[in-house]
């Protein structure tokens, strides 16, 4: 099949693998949390009232998930979570030259073979470099105390559907169009992430091919599980996984890179919308020389990506978080606003938008 064509073939993943079946078991999943929180709420308030309760000021509504969470959705600040605490993790203090946390990284994502797979091959690029910096403008708006650095995330590995000639179900971008996505980044100042898929190969065997970009000081990582087909399977069927032996291999040669060339601190960012997408997150060890984001990628209604927020980043803390913005109103429905992403603790400090 043409690269073209694979691509394009490809970029169907978000219909095909966050399929209705998934849909229906978050909701499922959201359901039970909601009902438990309600059996815990007409527990808490079954005992007796006396004459001295009532002139207690009310008590402030309990926090919740589900779509009829609003306001009160337990992935915000001050909701009622628990989990408010855990955040900020323990970390590494920032060495210099670190994006985060003083920054906010705001990345348009894609490939330019394919106008489906983001927003980074949609539009030709000087239209695209102004709808950047159009997000970058709002963003720095709505929060000054986090300047922005703009990026663009580039899928430098492709998960294919076919084995492809080594077997490995992934397609390696010819360096020729990195280099051309690198150029665009640097007509705005933006840093480049190269983002990789594995397919049935292993971060073992791609990072050392994308070393050559990874040496320069403005090129970051990303590493996507989803596609990391450990079972077998073929990308596209099942979602597939990392573990956190897989991140930490990827943070040691980052952190490798920034040792012997001198870099300023790596970011690696990692993408997550299940459970399983990341097994072992609290063996996830952090490094100094490397920014781990733990990325919340997956699309649907706002309140179902907020529950998955809660579920899978501010459940398992790490160090940085991100949110995933799709463009097209068939994934988001609607687009979260900005000014709520600002609500959610701990606030992502990586937008990225496809």
């Amino acid at each position: 099949m043409p690269v073209f064509a694979s691509l394009r073939a490809h970029a169907l993943r978000h219909t095909l693998v966050r399929s209705p079946l998934l849909l229906a078991t978050a909701l499922a999943a959201t359901a039970l949390s909601a009902a438990s929180l309600g059996a815990q709420q007409t527990a808490g308030g079954s005992k007796a009232t006396t004459r001295g309760d009532s002139a207690k000021a009310p008590r402030k509504p309990a926090g919740a998930l589900g779509p009829q969470s609003g306001t009160r959705h337990l992935a915000y600040r001050d909701a009622g979570s628990d989990l408010d605490s855990l955040w900020p993790p323990k970390m590494p203090s920032p060495l210099p030259g670190s994006i985060l946390p003083a920054k906010r990284i705001i990345a348009f994502y894609g490939n330019p073979l394919s106008q489906r797979m983001g927003i980074l091959g949609e539009f030709e690029p000087d239209l695209m470099l102004r709808k950047l910096d159009a997000e970058v403008a709002e963003w720095n708006r709505l929060d000054p105390e986090h300047p922005v650095q703009p990026a663009l995330h580039l899928i430098a590995v492709v998960a294919q559907g076919s084995p492809g000639r080594d077997g490995k179900y992934r397609l390696r971008m010819d360096s020729t169009l990195i280099e051309k996505v690198y150029g665009w980044a640097k007509r705005r100042n933006a840093v480049l992430f190269v983002d990789v898929q594995v397919g049935h190969s292993t971060l073992q065997q791609e990072l050392p091919w994308l070393e050559r970009f990874l040496k320069r000081p403005d090129v970051h990582l990303g590493i996507d599980p989803e596609f990391s087909m450990k079972d077998g399977n073929k990308p596209g069927r099942k979602i597939g996984t990392y573990d956190a032996a897989d991140i930490n291999y990827a943070t040691r040669f980052l952190a490798d890179l920034v040792e012997k060339h001198k870099l300023p601190p790596k970011v690696l960012v990692v993408h997550r919308f299940t459970k399983k997408g990341v097994t072992n997150a609290d063996k996830i060890r952090l490094d100094p020389k490397v920014q781990v984001v733990m990325h919340m990628d997956g699309f649907g209604a706002p309140w179902l990506k907020r529950d998955s927020y809660y579920s899978y980043i501010k459940k398992e803390p790490v160090q940085f978080a991100g949110w995933k913005q799709f463009t097209k109103a068939k994934n988001d429905k609607p687009t979260t606003p900005r000014t709520e992403i600002l609500r959610l603790w701990p606030v992502p400090l990586y937008i990225q938008l496809q």
